[in-house]
């Protein structure tokens, strides 16, 4: 799937390059990556790697642990005056003692590539029409739900979610497709209740091997978008080995989300480059 994605975002890159206007132009994505955890270098790291591949050019600004919110605020400030880029990208999560809200909230909507600015998620929430571009992993739950013909209408949904920003907005999409819904906190002792009886659990904590197989309902869906590096392993929330008999579909880590996550990413960034060559 993501493979199909970046085929497409190349053909289109190639052919908006016969225009005169975009003549030898490419889509340019700035990237703020703050402090040193292990998870957001590895996704930094994929990202700048695939988007050469897509014909999208990368600047990324690496920023110390301990840099101040304004600091930040005044990087996201030029970029959002810079001609060239189109698209910016806050590399989340932030260290604790940063404001994410006040930073989110500093990018150009025009240029929020992942679609968190208070501004364009008030769009989202306010109606189910969901035609404009809408943040990466909530597109890429959706096509694998399409993938596998999994029809949201009436199912139940456990979503499991360290952020109300992430949690709650994920929720109001599915629940725009007629999904039930309930999000939880990690911590929540009723999760596990709800969890064993959903047709659908979606995961994004970064707690390797959070959920096993009495968690999870037979033949149920489960969708990990959670990631951790942990002993020089890549693992995701789900024990992977322990559900996968009980399951009717997974998301592996890595090799699922993720690659799907950053081929949505480049085609926000592509969207956001046409909307600003209009």
């Amino acid at each position: 799937m993501a493979e199909k994605i970046k085929d497409g975002i190349v053909k289109e890159i190639i052919e908006l390059n016969k225009n005169d206007k975009l003549k030898n132009k490419r889509p340019n994505l700035a990237i703020i990556l703050i402090g040193e955890r292990e998870d957001s270098k590895l996704y930094v790291n994929l990202k700048e790697k695939e988007a050469k591949i897509v014909g999208i050019d990368t600047h990324t600004y690496k920023c110390p642990e301990n840099i101040k919110s304004q600091e930040v605020i005044d990087i996201i400030n030029c970029l959002n005056k810079d001609g060239l880029i189109d698209a910016i990208l806050v590399q989340l999560p932030l260290p604790e003692d940063l404001d994410t809200n006040a930073i989110i909230s500093a990018i150009d909507p025009k240029k929020d590539v992942d679609r968190f600015h208070p501004e364009n998620l008030g769009k989202l929430l306010k109606t189910c029409d969901h035609n404009d571009i809408i943040p990466p992993v909530f597109e890429v739950v959706l096509k694998i739900l399409k993938n596998i013909k999994f029809n949201l209408n009436g199912k139940t949904v456990c979503l499991l979610a360290n952020s109300d920003i992430f949690g709650q907005s994920l929720a109001k999409v599915l629940e725009c497709r007629k999904a039930k819904v309930k999000t939880f906190y990690p911590d929540n002792k009723e999760f596990i209740n709800s969890s064993s009886q959903a047709d659908l659990l979606v995961t994004a904590i970064g707690r390797p091997g959070f959920i096993k197989k009495e968690m999870v309902k037979e033949g149920a869906v489960i969708i990990d978008i959670g990631i951790k590096r942990l002993d020089n392993r890549i693992l995701g929330d789900v024990d992977f080995k322990d559900v996968k008999g009980k399951v009717g579909y997974i998301t592996p880590v890595p090799g699922g989300v993720g690659p799907l996550t950053i081929a949505m990413l480049f085609k926000n960034t592509l969207e956001l480059y046409k909307n600003r060559g209009k």
